[in-house]
């Protein structure tokens, strides 16, 4: 802050009181809202602090340039609140100092924050997005902690589903096992009066000791074909001390990040621009392929009835053919005009499905096209958003006069959730392919800025209109006996 006048260090101080606060909990918010869209995929599996922490940092990280936004919006509100809520933006006026120069090093501050937000996104965002995604994908493959409930059959195994009626210590009591591995025409049912279960020292089989029980399987294996009042043989086995060994893998095995590292989450903007390009190529060529087909293969193949040359059409790919088609194909017999007639829904089946399949690469490039651009356009327009929030929060707070945390952070909430439906509806219609991306994704923007430049010029200019008191003072004399209404009411009674 060396060089910097007192106003300008004054009005930063304040800002950054509410600024790192404000984003510390937007921080801690987003990463909840996370957590509980993905807990399936997180609770219950056993895995170390280590892990976990790994996982939140990189979600952290993830979601900074989604909290940034918010912050400058309650931090610039809050500050300019809180001078007006304390006279002390009136003083500032009176001693001849304009609003533009009182957020001269807000603005200098906030676009050097949305230049460095920029950066953040094209070269620590991707990695970061990555490394949580590869995390995610992991823990969701893998297996659950071994929690067998009482009185409930647990499925978490797969290809078994057990049942324990009740547990002491380590023992299992009133033990039923269905082992369907083999199909679930093939299940194999074992019953035991008691069982233990412990993991092996790799964690990669668990053991199961049962005593006193009964197992029952079907000897005619691989034979879904019988009916129900077909007999079946099966096999009964009683035992009195029986060990299973069943696969179960409760080790975190991390997935190789290879897969996504061609994903637009893992480039930076000139590697999209790149993926973009080639996408419009691969779009091009496909077309030409397309057209070239139905052109030559579809339209002018002579061969294209497969009726051993009944009908040669080679002689229609003139403007003008020499002989009328129909006239000739009467002239066959009943079996030619049949062998015409099927050979041309078969060529016409089999031009549609490939003309279905060509649409399918088409729609996926498209889409994959949609997907590179989004996060194009996504990583231009979130910094020009910290922008736009500091030119709403800081005029508004101007406005309303209002410090502390109940007003400016009831106005800041629903501002940020306007945004947010707002640049979601923008999104989705952008993603769907119904609005170009550009369109959707600085949609936002668009109607956002109109906002902060009517409320800059109200306050630049003391406008009333958004003043609680002026509202308080119209209703006040409104209903005063100085009314000229109720005094011409008064006169005429």
């Amino acid at each position: 802050m060396v060089g910097l006048k007192h106003i300008d260090r004054y009005i930063l101080k304040n800002f950054f009181k509410t600024f790192i606060i404000t984003f510390v909990a937007s921080i801690f918010i987003l990463v909840m809202q996370f957590v509980f869209h993905n807990i399936d995929d997180l609770v219950g599996k056993g895995v170390g602090f280590g892990v976990l922490g790994e996982f939140f940092f990189y979600a952290c990280l993830t979601l900074v340039p989604l909290s940034l936004p918010l912050s400058i919006l309650m931090g610039s509100l809050m500050t300019f609140g809180n001078l007006g809520e304390r006279l002390e933006l009136l003083a500032m006026k009176a001693a001849g100092i304009s609003l533009f120069r009182i957020m001269r090093s807000l603005i200098f501050t906030i676009a050097l924050m949305a230049v460095a937000s920029f950066y953040f996104s094209d070269y620590v965002l991707p990695h970061a997005q990555v490394r949580m995604w590869t995390l995610v994908f992991s823990l969701r493959e893998k297996s659950p902690e071994l929690n067998i409930p009482e009185g409930a059959f647990y499925n978490g195994i797969t290809g078994r589903n057990i049942y324990v009626g009740s547990k002491s210590n380590k023992m299992l009591r009133d033990v039923i096992i269905y082992d369907f591995s083999n199909g679930f025409h093939n299940t194999t049912i074992t019953l035991a009066d008691t069982g233990y279960i412990s993991m092996s020292a790799n964690k990669q089989q668990l053991l199961l000791r049962l005593h006193n029980g009964e197992t029952f399987e079907h000897l005619q294996q691989g034979d879904v074909s019988k009916k129900d009042t077909d007999i079946i043989p099966y096999r009964r086995e009683t035992f009195g001390r029986k060990e299973l060994l069943i696969d179960y893998d409760a080790n975190f095995n991390e997935m190789n990040s290879d897969f996504l590292e061609g994903q637009y989450v893992s480039k930076n903007t000139i590697e999209l621009e790149h993926a973009t390009d080639s996408i419009d190529k691969k779009i091009t060529a496909l077309k030409e392929n397309q057209r070239t087909q139905l052109l030559t293969t579809t339209y002018f193949n002579k061969n294209n009835l497969g009726t051993d040359n009944a009908i040669d059409t080679s002689q229609y790919i003139a403007d003008k053919p020499t002989e009328d088609f129909y006239q000739r194909y009467t002239k066959l017999s009943e079996s030619a005009q049949k062998r015409v007639i099927n050979a041309a829904l078969a060529h016409v089946r089999l031009i549609q499905s490939e003309s279905i399949a060509s649409n399918n690469d088409l729609n996926w490039l498209h889409t994959e096209k949609r997907r590179h651009s989004i996060e194009w356009h996504k990583r231009h327009s979130l910094p020009f958003a910290c922008l736009v929030f500091l030119f709403i929060g800081a005029p508004l707070g101007a406005i309303i006069r209002k410090g502390g945390m109940g007003m400016p952070l009831v106005l800041s909430t629903l501002l940020f959730i306007t945004y947010y439906i707002i640049d979601n509806t923008g999104y989705k219609m952008a993603r769907e392919g119904i609005w170009e991306t550009w369109q959707g994704m600085w949609l936002s923007a668009f109607v956002l800025l109109p906002i902060g430049i009517i409320l800059t010029i109200m306050a630049a200019t003391d406008s009333t209109v958004m003043n609680g008191e002026s509202y308080k003072n119209a209703i006040k004399i409104f209903f005063s006996k100085k009314n000229p209404i109720f005094a011409y009411l008064k006169r005429n009674k």
